[in-house]
């Protein structure tokens, strides 16, 4: 049975934008323009709306610059309002080629906002129409609270219907604006549009105000849509759009018979990629990209894993690039800290499982965070062992900072039972440090530092300023990953501390 294709249309740069409090910059535009075509490999992208800013025309006129040498263009939409060719003469000057042209699609909007007739709508949406064809621009119509519209004035929204099926347009574009439909009105709304317009493109746009807009669209699809409006993140006004990785991996799942472009390995990047950009952080239980949906916390669910993998679904971490992981806490089970060490490439006998694993117990009980990383030091504590004793010390250190001058640090560290110094500046006062470490791995050890790819620094909630501070430091070791984390009411100081546990970690 040949599937039916759906297009993919994501609007994070337009849609996902209106986000409180995010906007992105013109190379970070450009930059997930890119992303999204060439690596995810969406089928559109709807990258701003017309006439807001000079910046955001900027950035429109870097993307279609690029999207034109690389046989894009045709992908590039923008969103455009009927205002007498204003939104065309600046998609001109943006070389766009695609308008989504925003309309009214309930006759509440039409009536109370616009304060005019249906005939008059029709009229200057056709004299907008007319003006982009002259122009070279294709276009798509929005039906603005289309959904209401269907619920409360469906007359008027086959009448609208009924006039864009004689005017000059590539698809229709139906937003649940606000975020009201439930899975059953997605379903039948759709349906009746389907069954009296056989032949016409139709995208749904859903918001995910009631949390249903990933049910809201698998009931779309069902009925017959034939592209979908998606953000990255779930990104959007109020509570956000539909995200794209949700649907995707749903699709791919429980949908055979639809076909999608869209590489869902690139999803997770891509995903955080945008957190950064955007500074909207990813809740740690988002399905397929949060931190935490491939972590398995209770020990009855590691211990599955072990036997036949018990507590798996469909949804491997391995598809999306990500990596299942066990946590360590007051659940965790002896099947949990053995996933860990077996990644760390530590063994312990059954009596010393025990004692490290009350050992976990008894700081989860504390609301203490546990990490693999920190098994090392743990197993040390329990089993006071001089196989994991630290081999790495920072000794001591001297910090300085002047106004006008480069910060400074002079550091020294005992590796072995060797003490070594060393004298360097930087950017900043961890990074003098990092760079002083630098040199004396360089001239006395033959071993490569990994590379620092994350930093971020966490103040208990309501605390005041002589609180403590905890560093957490992602580094990169070849192809894997991991975390340290140091404790301090200074940041320096416990960003120090998580770098000594990185390096004695490198030394195991």
């Amino acid at each position: 049975m040949k599937k039916r294709k759906i297009e993919i249309m994501d609007t994070t740069l337009r849609d996902g934008e209106q986000t409180s409090g995010v906007s992105f910059s013109v190379s970070e535009k450009l930059t997930i323009a890119k992303l999204l075509l060439e690596e995810l490999k969406v089928d559109r992208i709807e990258i701003a709306s017309a006439r807001v800013s000079k910046g955001e025309l900027e950035a429109v006129q870097s993307i279609t610059s690029w999207a034109t040498e690389n046989n894009f263009l045709d992908k590039i939409e923008v969103l455009t309002f009927v205002d007498g060719g204003k939104s065309i003469q600046w998609m001109l000057d943006a070389g766009a080629k695609v308008q989504n042209l925003l309309t009214k699609g309930s006759l509440n909007h039409l009536t109370h906002q616009l304060k005019k007739t249906p005939k008059a709508h029709f009229s200057e949406i056709a004299d907008a129409i007319d003006l982009a064809r002259e122009k070279g621009i294709e276009t798509n119509v929005y039906l603005e609270d289309w959904s209401n519209g269907m619920r409360n004035s469906s007359e008027y929204v086959f009448q609208f219907l009924d006039f864009l099926t004689s005017q000059d347009i590539r698809r229709i574009l139906l937003p649940d604006t606000l975020g009201v439909l439930t899975p059953k009105e997605s379903f039948g709304f759709i349906k009746q549009l389907r069954e009296k317009y056989p032949t016409i493109h139709f995208d749904f746009h859903a918001h995910n105000d009631y949390d249903l807009s990933v049910a809201n669209v698998m009931e779309a699809l069902d009925a017959g849509v034939n592209g979908l409006h998606l953000t990255v993140n779930g990104m959007g006004e109020r509570a956000g759009n539909a995200p794209l990785a949700s649907v995707i991996a749903v699709i791919n799942d429980f949908m055979p018979s639809l076909e999608i472009n869209v590489q869902e390995s690139s999803l997770n990047k891509v995903s955080k990629l945008v957190e950064n950009f955007s500074g909207f952080r990813i809740p740690v239980n988002k399905p397929v990209v949060g931190a935490n949906v491939f972590t398995q916390t209770a020990g009855i669910h590691a211990d599955g894993d072990n036997k036949k993998n018990l507590y798996f679904n469909d949804l491997l971490p391995e598809r999306f690039g990500r990596k299942r992981k066990y946590a360590l806490g007051k659940t965790s089970g002896k099947a949990n800290i053995q996933k860990n060490l077996q990644d760390l490439g530590l063994q312990l006998n059954d009596d010393d499982l025990k004692k490290v694993t009350q050992r976990i117990i008894e700081l989860g009980d504390k609301k203490e965070l546990v990490t693999q990383e920190d098994l090392p030091y743990i197993i040390s504590d329990v089993l006071d062992s001089s196989s994991y004793e630290e081999k790495v010390v920072v000794e001591s250190y001297v910090l300085t900072h002047a106004s006008g001058l480069k910060p400074t640090t002079t550091v020294a560290l005992k590796i072995n039972g060797k003490t070594f110094e060393a004298n360097a500046n930087g950017d900043g006062q961890f990074d003098a440090f990092m760079n002083a470490v630098k040199k004396v791995y360089a001239a006395h050890t033959n071993k490569t530092l990994p590379k620092l790819i994350d930093y971020a620094v966490r103040i208990p909630p309501g605390s005041n300023s002589d609180a403590l501070c905890e560093t957490i430091i992602t580094w990169q070791q070849g192809k894997k990953e991991f975390i340290t984390r140091g404790l301090d009411s200074d940041q320096t100081v416990s960003a120090i501390t998580a770098t000594q546990k990185m390096l004695n970690i490198l030394e195991m």
